[in-house]
């Protein structure tokens, strides 16, 4: 049977392409559920056995796998996440019947993370420990030697006698000591953006007492006799959200005519100009034109009715889909003053709005944070959100900057239209203010 097995994938292998996952790929979903991690405040034992905030997803991971985990993030420079996936580690070891991996391996790299955020006696007494389990390990005389040098060297002795700055070899890893510590280097804007993420909001009762629902008219007779749920979120710079104003029949649509085009989306190099990925933005996109279906066409006329801004110079209709841990870190949908090269090829001026349309609900995660407001908008299938990116001088409203929180559990469907300043000139007038 296992002869067979191999000789199945080999044959998938060399028929249909079939790709091995690459040491990039793991890293990369290291990466990823390390962030998924840090922004949603993931307890590692309950990770580790694939319960998400109190709810069972499954599956569960072994010890080895946790411990390659530890080595990833310890191949990246990350010596916190190594000390606790390591420490996740070895307490499965400890309850595993079959040992997946030696516990003289996970004492190494324990030790290792150790020295390395300047703990030398707790990286001591982990080498002393795994040299009593694996005497002749290859690398453990060689480490113990080094660290008892390093010890002599700076005066200071294995027991720990006052506050010398060489760590406390019975020191208990202190995590929420050590995510502090991350915050603080972290720096505000991205603190910020992992509380919203979380659901922790921080605009004010006052601000959000001022906050209104109606029925809008929009922009369009059509809209007297069917105006549309708007649902105020935010004053200065206006955010709001319109409900139910896609049907599920034409979000069916633009889903099956996205998925077969769907590539890695990209941002645009400030420098360049150019198109290029990066690990700020991981989901997938795809573009869909007016005329390619009259699904599509509604949602470009219903933009239009409710905005009054002119979709000619918009750009296509960008679907976007986020799977697991899939997100879009804080930053602006207009052209800064030194991006010079922004758009030029469109020839339509700065994105002056974003309509943000929501195509699915999500389990977990996927908000779309204001990190500068204190406000999370989350996803409701069929709704839209709606702001204006620039001010009326044409000068890009820093207070939009905006993010995608990493998809938890499920996944994420949204479209959105990057409307341009061009042809709004009647809709928006121009001013010198530079406050409108």
């Amino acid at each position: 049977v296992g002869e067979k097995f191999v000789a199945n994938l080999t044959e998938q292998r060399d028929s249909f392409v079939l790709r091995w996952p690459s040491d990039e790929d793991l890293n990369g979903a290291a990466t990823g559920l390390m962030r998924l991690q840090d922004t949603y405040r993931l307890d590692t034992d309950s990770l580790s056995r694939g319960i998400l905030n109190g709810q069972e997803y499954g599956p569960t991971l072994s010890a080895h796998d946790c411990f390659e985990l530890g080595r990833q993030t310890y191949n990246n420079g990350d010596y916190y996440h190594t000390t606790i996936w390591m420490e996740q580690a070895m307490k499965l070891y400890n309850e595993e019947i079959e040992k997946t991996i030696s516990k003289a391996d996970i004492l190494e790299y324990l030790a290792f993370s150790a020295y390395m955020s300047g703990n030398i006696r707790r990286a001591l007494k982990l080498t002393n420990e795994m040299l009593d389990l694996h005497p002749e390990h290859p690398r453990g005389w060689g480490n113990k030697q080094y660290y008892e040098q390093t010890l002599k060297k700076k005066g200071a002795s294995y027991q720990k006698r006052g506050e010398d700055g060489l760590g406390d070899a019975d020191e208990t890893v202190n995590v929420l000591k050590e995510r502090q510590k991350r915050e603080d280097d972290l720096g505000e804007e991205r603190v910020h953006y992992e509380q919203l993420c979380r659901g922790e909001e921080f605009i004010t009762d006052e601000e959000r007492s001022k906050l209104m629902c109606r029925y809008s008219t929009g922009k369009h007779l059509y809209l007297l006799i069917g105006p549309v749920k708007e649902e105020e979120v935010y004053l200065n710079p206006r955010i709001v959200i319109y409900h139910d104003i896609v049907t599920d029949n034409e979000i069916e649509t633009i889903k099956s005519m996205a998925t077969p085009r769907f590539k890695r989306a990209t941002v645009q190099n400030y420098k360049t100009g150019e198109l290029e990925t990066a690990n700020y933005r991981i989901s997938k996109t795809a573009w869909l034109k007016e005329e390619e279906h009259e699904h599509v066409a509604n949602v470009y006329k219903r933009t239009n009715q409710i905005t009054g801004l002119n979709m000619e110079t918009s750009e296509e209709l960008q679907v976007s889909n986020y799977g697991i841990g899939g997100h879009y870190e804080p930053h602006f949908d207009f052209a800064r003053r030194e991006e010079k090269n922004a758009f030029a090829s469109l020839g339509t001026g700065n994105r002056i709005a974003t309509l943000l349309i929501y195509e699915s609900d999500v389990e977990q995660g996927g908000a779309t944070v204001f990190p500068h407001l204190g406000i999370a908008l989350w996803p409701k299938k069929g709704t839209a959100a709606f702001w204006y990116n620039l001010f009326q001088n044409g000068e890009g409203d820093d207070l939009t900057r905006h993010a995608a929180c990493p998809v938890l559990a499920g996944t994420k469907w949204v479209s959105n239209f990057w409307i341009h300043e061009r042809g709004q000139e009647f809709t928006r007038p121009c001013s010198s203010d530079p406050f409108v």
